[in-house]
């Protein structure tokens, strides 16, 4: 089986990318390594485990001596042309599609960079399934989709016709595409709604990495909703030991499918909705005082009143995924956090 992973020097797409080369799995990885933050740690990933040389140039496949099952191309979603070209050369099995503008802030200020990724760049995703008979199309979604639902935990049963932020909506976006492509074309696609994913080589502008550089260089953190808030936190490791179970699972016909008490998770045709998330809500009280143990210092905390764009709560119902695939998250925050301390430390050479 081939598989192509889009956002491969991505968080999730680094880990993804080397837990499928575990399986002996023939991987082509895809990354534009824009500038959203910084590039090296982007290299850093890559370079991490030998999956590239150490000089990259645009669009050029790049062999790995460390890897013969895996090559990366530097690739933009919005590249049509050589997108196509791709995929007629590589006849992928798989796609997981992991690229895309993250960020529910920076979508305050940044609306199009959402729509040229996360809309025109998955759209070209689906013409190119299509067109390419692929087996299974995975993509990532968000917990930010359930937006102003206050049931929980958040179900995939629930309506999520209220997104609060761009962000949002363009991941709402995607899975309204999704099953379009589903019903006309019979692409079998599986959405995945992450639930706040942390753990080593994190990105930047997320709290466990924010929090932890402050903490360290002894400067004040901002804490949203007074430290009211809380986070389904979900390790990276759970969340890529869930896509591993559902690969070979693509999505059929469902005959349970009942248009006048119609199910949001499913589809009379191949489509599915699964959230992937711990299933059990921490206070970020409590996960700032996991990093202060973890740091070995106190945190200066600024208390503010909840931001534009942010949900006071998140809590994923995960217990499709439980009894249709065996998924059991296993890491708790106490012990996830100070995986991430340790690597930050190593890798910014950091000490407090």
């Amino acid at each position: 089986m081939k598989i192509l992973v889009t956002g491969s020097a991505g968080f999730i797409g680094y880990h993804l990318t080397k837990a499928l080369l575990k399986e002996n799995l023939e991987v082509v990885g895809l990354d534009n390594i824009n500038d959203y933050y910084d590039v090296n740690l982007k290299f850093g990933r890559l370079l991490d485990s030998g999956f590239i040389e150490s000089s990259i140039r645009y669009g050029e496949l790049i062999q790995s001596d460390c890897h013969s099952l895996y090559r990366f191309i530097k690739l933009d979603l919005c590249d049509k042309i050589e997108l196509n070209r791709l995929f007629e050369e590589q006849k992928f099995d798989v796609v997981i599609n992991l690229a895309a503008q993250a960020g529910v802030r920076y979508s305050l200020t940044n609306p199009q960079a959402y729509l040229d990724s996360n809309i025109q760049g998955f759209l070209n995703i689906l013409e190119c399934c299509r067109n390419n008979e692929i087996k299974h199309l995975l993509y990532a979604s968000s917990s930010s989709v359930y937006g102003l639902n206050e049931s929980m935990p958040f179900s995939t049963q629930h309506n999520v016709d209220h997104p609060i932020s761009l962000y949002a909506a363009s991941k709402k976006s995607n899975e309204l595409m999704a099953h379009t492509y589903s019903y006309l074309f019979g692409l079998p696609t599986t959405g995945l709604r992450f639930f706040t994913v942390y753990g080593p080589w994190g990105r930047p502008d997320m709290a466990i990495f924010l929090f932890t550089k402050a903490i360290i260089e002894g400067k004040p953190i901002q804490v949203y909703n007074n430290g009211q808030m809380k986070r389904d936190f979900t390790h990276v490791d759970d969340i890529v030991d869930g896509i591993l179970k559902i690969i070979n699972c693509a999505p059929g016909h469902n005959q349970m499918w009942d248009g006048k008490v119609p199910n949001p998770s499913f589809s009379s045709h191949p489509y599915k909705i699964f959230n992937i998330g711990r299933g059990k809500p921490v206070r970020l009280l409590d996960f700032i005082e996991e990093l202060e143990k973890s740091i070995g210092k106190k945190a200066e905390m600024i208390l503010l009143p909840l931001q534009s764009g942010d949900v006071e709560q998140t809590w994923a119902d995960v217990s499709e995924l439980q009894s249709s695939f065996g998924y059991n998250p296993k890491i708790e925050v106490c012990d996830g956090i100070p995986q991430f301390v340790d690597w930050y430390k190593t890798f910014y050479d950091a000490e407090t």
